[in-house]
């Protein structure tokens, strides 16, 4: 059965290349006369029809095309090119899109050897990286231009953003300080930007992510605002607006920002969306108790079990007064550990109203940014981070602007606005 269908498949495909080379060849409208305008503004001469093959979604066809030249900027050009959404690649609109969700999806390598058993076609590695590249380039052009204000998918939508390390290249890294022995870095942080709603309940009748609802928008960008310059927007800040403006964020009744507790989160949403109610995700703000009952109590004790306990159970209810007083009977103690001490009383000090999560509850809320951590691992972790993968900052951010775009469901969207409708003859 196997061959049968497979013989049968490749014969189909072979038909209707054949059909669609003969009817684009048939169509010679691509020729404008003996002259036409070039683009540098002088004026290109008609030489000949050459051809060109070119691999489209049947398989390969060679393409007859009206060939110009202009003497004065000395290039040469094909008008149906253009026309039909060709570029030096030599692959048609149809496979460039299988390309690019292929290498956006997976590695390059993988990318190729699925364009080849799913589709058959033979399209290398490196042609996948550079569509996908080239494309993802598109995209965030794109998305940086164009952006529409959408009515919100609910009366409460909730934002958060993180960020993660990549494998950088060694001249994309020139000059960086970093963790390593030397004082050198090894990464770059990916920041990310993420948009949901959760009025979904889950079994305890606490909200939680509504499926299909999110939406990503990442990249290689500064988030820090310059002393000298207040009102330039930092460029990941004017991303997280677009992402907002997008999704109709700040059309929502109630607006949620929900974050770890780092300080650079604050200051983004107070600077793009300072209406926004500010939530510390209830996971990190437990977790900041369990290491510190932890540090003071050793590590998985019963001790420091119970103690990390009863301040779950005091945070959940929002007593806060118990948590910070907790805390402060372990800032004298000696060494690093009341060091450590005063630097959580601190966090739960200066983050008390992004805590108060019995009244967040009450309202109903999602009190959880599991999601923007999920986000992390899914946009960026899953494509970019495996071993042997070292990224330059166009390329990973091209990369990720066409991953986000796809696990966002927008990439249509996107194709529907790039492509042109061409008419064959007849």
């Amino acid at each position: 059965m196997q061959t049968l269908e497979t013989t049968l498949k490749q014969r189909a495909l072979l038909f209707a290349a054949r059909h669609l080379e003969t009817c684009l060849n048939a169509d010679h409208s691509d020729n404008l006369g003996p002259s036409i305008p070039c683009g540098c503004g002088a004026t290109a001469r008609y030489v000949d029809r050459r051809a060109k093959m070119i691999t489209t979604v049947l398989g390969d066809i060679t393409l007859q095309r009206a060939y110009y030249y202009c003497a004065a900027c000395g290039q040469g050009f094909a008008p149906r090119d253009g026309a039909l959404g060709l570029d030096q690649s030599g692959l048609s609109p149809g496979v460039a899109r299988m390309a690019a969700i292929a290498g956006a999806l997976n590695s390059f390598a993988e990318g190729s050897m699925l364009m080849h058993e799913l589709a058959g076609l033979e399209v290398n590695a490196k042609a996948v990286e550079r569509t996908a590249k080239r494309i993802g380039q598109e995209v965030a052009r794109d998305e940086a231009t164009l952006v529409t204000e959408q009515p919100p998918l609910s009366t409460v939508m909730y934002a958060g953003v993180d960020g993660t390390g990549i494998p950088m290249r060694h001249e994309d890294l020139a000059g960086r300080a970093g963790k390593q022995p030397d004082g050198s870095a090894k990464t770059r942080e990916v920041k990310e930007c993420v948009v949901w709603t959760a009025d979904h309940l889950d079994a305890a009748g606490h909200p939680e992510r509504d499926k299909g609802s999110e939406s990503y928008s990442a990249a290689i960008e500064s988030c820090q605002w310059n002393a000298s310059q207040p009102d330039e927007t930092p460029a990941f800040a004017a991303r997280v607006q677009r992402e907002l403006t997008r999704r109709g964020f700040f059309l929502a009744n109630l607006q949620v920002f929900i974050g770890d507790g780092a300080h650079w989160i604050w200051n983004l949403a107070a600077m793009i969306a300072p209406q926004a109610l500010q939530i510390v995700d209830l996971f990190h703000a437990k977790e900041h108790l369990s290491e510190l009952a932890g540090v003071i109590f050793g590590k998985s004790t019963d001790l420091a079990d119970k103690w990390a306990a009863d301040r779950h159970r005091e945070l959940e209810s929002s007593r806060l007064d118990n948590v910070l007083t907790a805390i402060a009977q372990l800032v004298d103690i000696p060494g690093d550990k009341g060091q450590r001490a005063a630097l959580e009383h601190a966090y739960f000090r200066t983050n008390r109203e992004r805590m108060d999560y019995a009244s967040f509850r009450s309202m109903g809320l999602a009190v959880g940014s599991g999601i923007v951590e999920a986000g992390c691992r899914v946009v960026v972790g899953q494509r970019c981070k495996h071993s042997g993968m070292f990224w330059s900052e166009d390329g990973a951010n091209h990369l990720l602007a066409l991953r986000s775009a796809i696990l966002s469901r927008r990439f249509d969207a996107f194709w529907s606005r790039r492509r042109s409708p061409v008419q064959l003859a007849s």
